[in-house]
């Protein structure tokens, strides 16, 4: 449907906030734009929420490459007309804080578990979860693991996040001296941006185990 691929400046710069750009395809409350900051739902992360042209969107969908936005209503938007692209800062802020602290919480939990496998991961505005292979309780582990993202917190190290390969929309995230980790998500410029993380283990059957994170306050 479209000649060229939505350019991704969440990936550039996933701070900003609102957006000019214009339509580059509709099909009635489906929109297609030439340049996004609106993140859709991948790698575990929720989509973003927000308005394009004042109305909200009710689903952003990957499409191989593209991404589709399904607005509340059809706008009568047509090809080349330019709208204003605004989304929940609040909410994406929180998603990429979560979102970070998780990978954090993977690595580590990699290091620990020797031979666990990742089966499931979501990043929510209250919480992320991990979901692993093991065969008994992690409760144990949870106080470790917690202090050695809480150093890596403390440390406001610089993450960096580039592209690993353009063409194919593979990126990486890096902490020096840490790790370096497929991912295309939206993500942090420095790890003190966490704050303060609290891990709860969660029963969800014989050999599986689920971590709950959460972002606290400095007193919580």
């Amino acid at each position: 449907m479209m000649a060229t691929m939505t350019k991704k400046l969440f990936w550039a710069d996933p701070y900003q906030t609102t957006l000019e750009t214009r339509i580059v395809a509709a099909d009635g409350p489906r929109v297609w734009v030439d340049e996004t900051i609106f993140f859709a739902f991948s790698g575990g992360q929720e989509s973003d929420t927000g308005t394009i042209g004042g109305l909200p969107v009710v689903e952003a969908a990957k499409e191989g490459k593209e991404i589709s936005y399904t607005l509340a209503e059809d706008p009568g938007l047509e090809k080349d007309q330019e709208v204003t692209i605004r989304i929940d800062w609040p909410r994406r802020y929180r998603l990429m804080r979560l979102h970070f602290a998780a990978e954090l919480v993977l690595e580590i939990m990699y290091r620990k578990l020797q031979g666990t496998e990742k089966i499931g991961a979501h990043i929510a505005e209250d919480k992320a979860r991990l979901d692993f292979v093991w065969p008994q309780s992690i409760t144990p582990l949870l106080p470790e693991v917690a202090a050695e993202v809480q150093a890596i917190v403390r440390k406001d190290a610089e993450i960096l996040s580039a592209f690993s390969d353009q063409e194919n929309e593979q990126r990486f995230w890096e902490v020096e001296g840490f790790a370096r980790v497929p991912c295309g998500g939206t993500h942090l410029r420095r790890t003190g941006e966490v704050e303060n993380v609290r891990l709860k283990r969660v029963n969800i059957g014989k050999g599986k185990e689920r971590v709950d994170i959460y972002l606290v306050p400095e007193d919580g």
